[in-house]
């Protein structure tokens, strides 16, 4: 089973996250052949960390909880909070299998959370800019609650077009990069 995890940081983390970034590393490495994507999002100032992305396949919704809670900046109170849906990998492929330029480019996250009927259940056409994506679900995999996406884009425009817009109840777009060890 397939699982998106946002870490949302809390104000003024930005010190324990660095004190941390070795713990939080050393966690991942655990699930690194489970891992599909991974990465920070930041605050439009392009520096400052807003938030970590996972997507990992996992057995079950409790070994998400356990991923999501164990984590150390969650546990020393780095993060203010956790959305944490199953999520079904559309593009069958990890971030690592990504065809574009790791470096080049804007990289986003574009999260839509869900309002009524099911929306953006298919691949959008140009699936080279696509990172990741796929539907956020209820734990049981029945209900659509949304969608997540990671994609390159020139701009934050060319990243919204990725979902249509009047589907969700909200959508948020996050500055984000490829994670893991550099």
């Amino acid at each position: 089973m397939e699982f998106f995890c946002y870490h949302r940081d809390r104000p003024d983390s930005l010190k324990l996250r660095h004190e941390l970034l070795e713990d939080h590393w050393s966690y991942m490495d655990g699930y690194a052949s489970q891992l599909i994507a991974r990465g920070p999002t930041f605050a439009t100032d392009g520096e400052t960390p807003t938030g970590s992305v996972h997507i990992v396949d996992l057995p079950d919704p409790a070994a998400a909880r356990a991923f999501a809670f164990d984590e150390p900046n969650y546990q020393a109170g780095a993060y203010r909070d956790v959305l944490l849906r199953r999520w079904r990998n559309l593009l069958g492929r990890t971030m690592w299998d990504f065809p574009g330029d790791r470096t080049g480019g804007n990289r986003y996250l574009v999260l839509g959370l869900g309002s009524g009927q099911a929306a953006d259940l298919e691949v959008p056409p140009d699936q080279d800019e696509l990172i990741a994506y796929g539907p956020l679900l209820s734990d049981d995999g029945a209900t659509w609650l949304g969608t997540a996406a990671l994609v390159r884009a020139p701009d934050l425009d060319a990243a919204r077009a990725v979902l249509t817009q009047d589907q969700y109840a909200d959508i948020e777009f996050h500055d984000w990069e490829f994670g893991g060890r550099r």
